[in-house]
């Protein structure tokens, strides 16, 4: 199977419990889905097939066959687990994409000012963010939101973006000096920014 035939759709977590079960970090809106898939691969060429699903608290637990202890499901940590792309739904509009077709996209500002490479769709808890490799320096992410990428042209191979103020460039360095009565107004201007 070639790896762009594949789409990651799970990573599996630390075990839980005696019993094989184990975490398991689903990269879809619906976890639940995850039971209609007949089985999932590995980069290792293993399989692995889904028994059951359920929450505890906020936590996602997976049951997998022949998967019996907390020994064994303590190996598994941190294994990705992938499906054919054929066995996945067409997304349902125009503003839903698979996490695999956005890796390797051009970045681009609206100025066409080049910022790098789309190299992972990363979520921390607070939404989806774009992971991306400038030519040099550390990688910046981005809020993956309509305001911040408006365009994502597939065909192109690229997305536009409009980088949130101070994202990108720009320090607080470069303020100007403030001048005779203006202390007051910096000291306000340093609180909002701390938010």
């Amino acid at each position: 199977m070639a790896d762009d035939d594949r789409i990651l759709i799970a990573r599996i977590g630390a075990a839980h419990g005696v019993r094989g079960e184990v975490r398991l970090n689903a990269f879809g809106d619906d976890p639940g889905a995850l039971l209609d898939y007949p089985s999932f691969s590995a980069a290792d060429g293993r399989t692995f097939r889904l028994t059951g699903l359920k929450m505890v608290g906020e936590r996602l637990i997976a049951r997998f066959r022949g998967i019996t202890d907390r020994n064994t499901a303590e190996t598994l940590t941190n294994l990705d687990l992938y499906v054919l792309r054929s066995e996945l739904p067409e997304p349902e509009d125009e503003d839903t994409f698979y996490h695999a077709d956005l890796i390797g996209l051009d970045t681009v500002t609206g100025a066409g000012e080049s910022l790098g490479t789309v190299i992972a769709v990363q979520n921390y808890g607070a939404g989806d963010l774009l992971e991306v490799a400038p030519p040099r320096g550390p990688t910046l992410l981005l809020p993956f939101t309509k305001a911040v990428v408006p365009v994502i042209d597939l065909a192109g191979r690229r997305v536009v973006v409009e980088p949130p103020l101070g994202l990108i460039g720009g320090s607080d360095d470069e303020r100007p000096e403030p001048g005779p009565g203006d202390d007051q107004d910096q000291d306000q201007d340093d609180g909002e920014a701390a938010r």
